[in-house]
């Protein structure tokens, strides 16, 4: 079970999410000032942190560093505090996403959601920065791809598919973890979209080789065939 560790100093407002995340099947920890999240955070590991700016014992602003430091684990803020300066400071300290109080519960679940999916696993393929199956490389900092050594231009999401199936060959995905990942967006039953954009990249391969790199797991989603 995935466990979530909530830092939020108002009762009833951690209350509300726990309840909810526990409702939607994670397991969460309460938190209800700075010091506390961080005695957490030095003695469990946790899949992703929601966290409140206004606390007392230590800011949020302070604390998420601290949580950086000692966890790779993704950061949801929750605050009141609207200004897009808040905001842009918040993400570029390590923060994966900023939600403004009041929000909606179901569309807080939701982000949860994709930022488990987006950090959940490691890759099992990866070396010195690079990504491989079969005759297939992936480089993630220059956004390249080459097959039999022979380079091909994806488009950035077409790319992102790419890189999530090759970092977890074993693993099936489906077209909400696709969606999720490589748009960076809540997923709404984009079904065509994500159809649309692994017939390309199938296109692409089929230019420079025979092999079949994407296997459709009918009912599920797609993984890398075997």
């Amino acid at each position: 079970m995935e466990k979530i560790l909530i830092v939020e100093d108002d009762t009833d407002i951690n209350n509300m999410m726990a309840d909810a995340l526990q409702k939607a099947g994670y397991g969460c920890v309460q938190a209800f000032s700075g010091t506390e999240g961080l005695l957490y955070i030095e003695r469990e590991s946790f899949s992703l942190v929601v966290l409140d700016l206004m606390l007392p014992g230590m800011n949020g602003e302070t604390l998420l560093p601290q949580i950086k430091e000692r966890q790779a684990v993704p950061v949801i803020v929750v605050s009141a505090r609207d200004s897009i300066d808040s905001k842009v400071g918040l993400l570029t300290s390590g923060a994966e996403d900023y939600m403004t109080k009041p929000f909606n519960i179901e569309e807080f679940i939701a982000r949860v959601g994709v930022q488990i999916r987006r950090f959940s696993g490691k890759p099992q393929n990866r070396t010195e920065g690079v990504v491989s199956y079969k005759e297939m490389k992936l480089n993630p900092e220059s956004y390249s791809v080459t097959v039999n050594n022979r380079p091909l231009d994806f488009t950035k999401q077409e790319f992102k598919i790419l890189e999530l199936l090759l970092m977890h060959p074993n693993k099936v995905f489906s077209k909400q973890d696709i969606y999720d990942y490589a748009w960076d967006d809540i997923y709404i039953g984009e079904d065509k979209t994500i159809n649309v954009h692994v017939s390309n990249i199938r296109k692409k391969l089929k230019t420079v080789t025979e092999e079949e790199y994407i296997e459709t797991v009918w009912g599920i989603g797609f993984r890398l065939k075997k």
